[in-house]
């Protein structure tokens, strides 16, 4: 499927100004989904990123992202919400997966965990739409991240939008913008896995070196 068409189609039957609860990583992938999206819609940032160890890290991409907001100019006022940082949710969601590779099953249990959460608090609050910044990463794997999407408009009152923010150059803009804005890009996803597999990697380089 074609989820970036299947965005266009959704937001054809919506109304321009329609309240997006909107889940966001980090900032780089922040920026050029909102640059997309924030003329549409009336969008809240919720950051939920319980799969970030290291706290410090935690707070410093929490920084980075409202300093964007704070500085890019939108149509809509964007609105953010922080979830409750609780990284043994994430522990106990990757117990028995500590060895899996990234882009394996830890990592769906993972995005499933996030968007479940985007989900229960877009229902609760009364947003009629929620989204997630992670399909614009290369690295994330869209097609697990929409079909999750997909179950959970069976379980909350929200609707699920689609999306690849990968198409139409949406990864390349967001390395724009980081540079423009002077944004913070991490080199690992934020788990203490991810952390491990890409010191091993930069390790196996310099050996071979």
């Amino acid at each position: 499927m074609n989820y970036d068409l299947e965005m266009e189609k959704q937001m054809a039957k919506l109304h321009e100004g329609d309240e997006l609860l909107l889940h966001a990583c980090c900032a780089p992938c922040s920026s050029a989904v909102l640059e997309r999206l924030s003329n549409f819609f009336k969008i809240t940032i919720f950051y939920y990123n319980p799969n970030i160890t290291n706290k410090d890290e935690y707070h410093k991409r929490v920084l980075e992202v409202k300093k964007f907001i704070s500085e890019f100019k939108t149509k809509y006022a964007i609105s953010f919400i922080e979830g409750k940082y609780d990284p043994d949710r994430f522990f106990a969601i990757s117990k028995g997966l500590e060895n899996e590779p990234e882009r394996g099953r830890r990592c769906y249990k993972c995005y499933k965990l996030r968007l479940e959460e985007t989900a229960r608090v877009a229902s609760s609050l009364g947003y009629r739409n929620f989204c997630t910044t992670l399909t614009l990463s290369p690295y994330k794997n869209s097609n697990w991240l929409n079909e999750i999407g997909s179950e959970l408009n069976k379980k909350y009152e929200s609707n699920y939008l689609y999306s690849d923010f990968k198409k139409k150059n949406g990864y390349k803009r967001s390395i724009e913008l980081s540079h423009e804005y002077n944004l913070y890009r991490q080199d690992y996803c934020g788990c203490i896995f991810s952390f491990k597999e890409k010191l091993e990697k930069e390790q196996s380089k310099k050996e071979s070196m």
